[in-house]
């Protein structure tokens, strides 16, 4: 989470029941998708029409082309591999539309309403790193996501090392407050490492979530070069398995982003050590460049070898893995099959009592 210096980012879509607060959000992507945009076609002028009239794009429109002009992929002849001192140009599979439509606008005025930081976001503890900004309540944060009518939620935070227990505490409030009042809601948890405060992690198994989620963020070999010198490897496996030891029922979750350089050998190598460490779940995207102050994407990944990543990590005995150039830690179609899952367990465990 110490890789980009920035606030998480809140998406909805009423009409499914899911709220993703995401820590990614790549602003050269949206950029380039109104750059498309203003050259579309009228058939995609329509589509967008459309869109505005409904509910806005969901994901499947994202991973399925639709919006990317699939047919092209092939015919693409730019570099995937960044050469020294080049720049590369956004490959056709992730240019899209920007999310918009009548739901989205009821979100951004809910946060509103309830006083939580928003633009288009929404953060537990404020919306900087480690500085002392206006803290949102988890009463209020709880009372927003009860007033949706969501039964699956993914809350997130910015690290803040400024406190004592890095917002520990303030995730466990909110998802207790958040479970009493809708007893049956689905929450995910993806944490800071907290500086390798295991009694922080504990605080956050214990406070009633259904998912734990701590991104290693990148794999073994980069991660000096990638993250902030106070995170690394082993402290992010740590707090991924004390959450599975505390709380074995709980699902353990995290996520990698490729294209900063790394091999295939260093890939698994890292998927094998998740494994070992009893991570249930695990999510492959694209590393997007933010801005130029930030890392260099070395390597565009292309669909078809995320889909071999995501047929490794099945095979290794991940729960569920979700592979693709969009793909980020949180997204409809993961929560929607984490939501089964969970479900489906509680079940078992009600019949066997």
């Amino acid at each position: 989470m110490a890789l980009l210096k920035q606030s998480c980012c809140v998406a909805g879509r009423f009409s499914t029941n899911y709220l993703w607060l995401n820590p990614r959000c790549f602003p050269h992507v949206y950029t380039s998708s109104l750059t498309t945009a203003a050259k579309s076609s009228p058939d995609r002028t329509d589509r967008r029409k459309e869109l505005l009239d409904d509910d806005g794009p969901d994901l499947q429109d994202f991973i399925s082309g639709d919006l990317s002009e699939k047919s092209k992929w092939a015919e693409y002849k730019g570099n995937l591999k960044r050469q020294k001192g080049e720049r590369l140009r956004l490959p056709p599979w992730l240019k899209t539309e920007i999310p918009i439509g009548k739901n989205y606008n009821r979100l951004k005025n809910t946060l509103r309403d309830l006083n939580l930081h928003t633009v288009m976001t929404a953060t537990l503890m404020g919306d900087t790193c480690t500085r002392g900004c206006r803290f949102c309540s988890p009463y209020n944060t709880a009372k927003a996501i009860a007033a949706w009518g969501l039964d699956y939620v993914v809350l997130t935070s910015v690290d803040r090392d400024d406190i004592a227990d890095g917002g520990a505490e303030h995730f466990a409030k909110t998802v207790s407050n958040l479970k009493e009042r809708k007893p049956q809601i689905l929450v995910e948890c993806l944490t800071p490492d907290f500086r390798g405060d295991l009694a922080a992690v504990e605080k956050i198994a214990l406070s009633g979530l259904d998912v734990y989620a701590h991104n290693v963020e990148t794999v073994r070999e980069l991660q000096r070069h990638v993250r902030d010198p106070r995170a690394n490897f082993d402290q992010s496996l740590s707090v991924l398995k004390h959450a599975k030891k505390v709380n074995p029922t709980v699902l353990t979750k995290t996520s990698i982003m490729l294209g900063l350089g790394e091999t295939d050998q260093q890939i698994l190598d890292t998927l094998t050590e998740l494994r070992e460490a009893g991570v249930d779940c695990l999510t492959l995207g694209q590393y997007m460049q933010p801005t130029k102050r930030h890392l260099k994407v070395e390597e565009y990944i292309t669909p078809e070898r995320f889909a071999h990543w995501e047929k490794v990590g099945n095979d290794m005995g991940f729960v569920y893995t979700a592979s693709g150039p969009l793909v980020r830690s949180s997204y409809k179609a993961g929560e929607f099959f984490l939501k089964n899952l969970l479900k489906k367990r509680k079940a078992e465990v009600t019949v066997a009592e």
